[in-house]
């Protein structure tokens, strides 16, 4: 068995879980010795409860968040600076992964990316095909393509049952942000 191959990992589905299961992973990484990036493509630079934790835990361990924040749709009403966001954070991925700086590198919410056509598969497979052969890298979000899927080595999906949102509730400081 090999031990040394990097790994793609997918977390989707349309339950929560996908950024917390990545960060634990990149908890764990860490804590192995492992340098750690993790480059947000929709959450903006709000101070989340992971940016504050990254800020502790010191080098190795860095989290950048890229994006311009949620996505409304179709009457978003500037769908630009979400793809320019998008496309920045698609070549900061590409530079980082060729640097080597990293063991593992989490593309947290591309799938949402793509689901919005902020990126084509086109790049992202890309990505992918490129990156070097010990790096792990987990790409996060709703709606994962088929192409990716089958490309990954491991893929789990999140299933909503229940959530607190349906019963009125708002994101709680520390679950969801």
């Amino acid at each position: 068995m090999d031990r040394g191959k990097g790994l793609l990992l997918v977390n989707t589905g349309d339950g929560k879980g996908k950024t917390t299961a990545a960060l634990g992973l990149a908890l764990r990484a860490w804590g192995q010795g492992m340098k750690v990036l993790i480059l947000q493509f929709i959450k903006s630079g709000r101070q989340s409860g992971e940016s504050k934790a990254a800020e502790k835990l010191g080098p190795g361990f860095e989290i950048r968040p890229m994006g311009k924040g949620f996505i409304r749709g179709a009457g978003e009403e500037s769908p630009d600076r979400h793809s320019r966001a998008a496309r920045e954070a698609l070549n900061a991925a590409a530079n980082e992964i060729n640097a080597g700086k990293y063991d593992l590198i989490i593309l947290d919410e591309i799938l949402y990316a793509l689901h919005y056509g902020l990126l084509s598969i086109e790049d992202v497979l890309a990505l992918v095909a490129g990156k070097p052969e010990r790096l792990h890298l987990v790409l996060t979000g709703r709606h994962a393509p088929p192409e990716i899927i089958r490309q990954a080595d491991l893929v789990t999906e999140m299933k909503e049952i229940k959530h607190p949102f349906t019963e009125g509730l708002y994101a709680q400081r520390g679950i969801e942000f």
